[in-house]
């Protein structure tokens, strides 16, 4: 008997990464973020002083979660897409939990280490509360989410819209549309223009946390690829893009150098000053909610903001 041997599995981060560093410019895919210790570290961020969107967020849900639910109109499931630690939905939960109905909390997120602290979180906080955790890309469809009874609440809050190109971000919605049945709606953050003398430090903290986040990639793709980055020789460098409405998230190299990723057979020269893009974080107008809104099949039913103006919540029905 002839035995044949299997080739080694790849992470499943593979083929991004190998699309992302050989195009011209380099991209890498925020999604490569969230590994157990980048999940920490953005959790790290959204209690920063100068990352102004989470507790502004947080405050819209803490002063209209009774307005919000009752807009939404007796749900009994949630699905949050992107969940995280979840730390800003509790808010929420609580709030339909009050309503009357009983709730099951579908968390849904990339990173198995961020739906366990989240598990963990609901459990203290709302001990009632069935939570069911999905670990899957939720950029890649969930049509398992139109097989639940009764009406559903779907949340992608925190401005993670903001993270896709305009007109991804339409197909985006259109596709969180297909997983909707008729009378769920979607309750979307967005983070808006506002100057950059504020929208740069909340990308640029003076801890250092998000250097250390946007670098942590580069640890990663040492880890699962084999790769020889040398962290130290790539900087954190944040662009904002007044053109494009959006802040740009970047790695630097300090020098002429050259990466090997084992586990993809690939060589990769980086130029001194060259970088790898890692993230787009756009800025909103309402007219730039209204389009995405409307080129994914929804539209914008209620809105709710700071006083400032700096964070909208906008819940948004087919």
């Amino acid at each position: 008997m002839h035995v044949r041997l299997q080739e080694p599995k790849l992470s499943p981060i593979a083929d991004d990464v190998m699309s992302g560093l050989t195009r011209n410019p380099k991209t890498l895919s925020p999604k490569l973020f969230y590994d157990a210790r980048g999940s920490e570290l953005f959790d790290q961020i959204t209690e920063l002083q100068e990352y102004y969107p989470t507790a502004t967020e947080r405050k819209i849900f803490r002063d209209n979660a009774a307005d919000i639910v009752a807009q939404a109109a007796a749900c009994t499931a949630a699905v949050e897409l992107g969940a995280g630690s979840a730390s800003k939905t509790v808010l929420l939960l609580d709030a339909l939990m009050k309503a009357g109905e009983p709730i099951t909390y579908y968390p849904v997120d990339v990173s198995a280490s961020a739906l366990d602290a989240c598990g963990v979180r609901m459990q203290q906080l709302l001990p009632k509360l069935q939570v069911v955790p999905k670990v899957l890309d939720f950029t890649q469809g969930m049509p398992q989410f139109r097989r639940i009874a009764g009406r559903k609440l779907f949340l992608f809050i925190g401005s993670s819209i903001g993270n896709f190109e305009p007109l991804e971000a339409g197909l985006f919605l259109k596709q969180v549309r297909s997983s909707m049945n008729q009378g769920d709606a979607l309750l979307l953050g967005t983070d808006m223009r506002k100057s950059p003398d504020v929208l740069i430090p909340a990308y640029d903290d003076s801890e250092g946390v998000t250097a250390e986040f946007n670098k942590n990639v580069l640890v990663r793709l040492n880890r699962e690829l084999n790769a020889d980055f040398d962290v130290d020789q790539f900087a954190h460098r944040i662009v904002w893009n007044d053109e494009l409405s959006r802040i740009e998230m970047h790695l630097e190299s300090l020098r002429r150098q050259s990466v090997s990723l084992g586990a993809l057979d690939l060589d990769i020269e980086f130029r001194k000053g060259e970088t790898i893009h890692t993230e787009n974080s756009y800025k909103f107008t309402m007219p730039m909610v209204h389009a995405i809104a409307e080129n994914g099949g929804l539209s914008v039913e209620r809105t709710w903001s700071d006083t400032k103006e700096w964070f909208t919540v906008h819940l948004l029905r087919a």
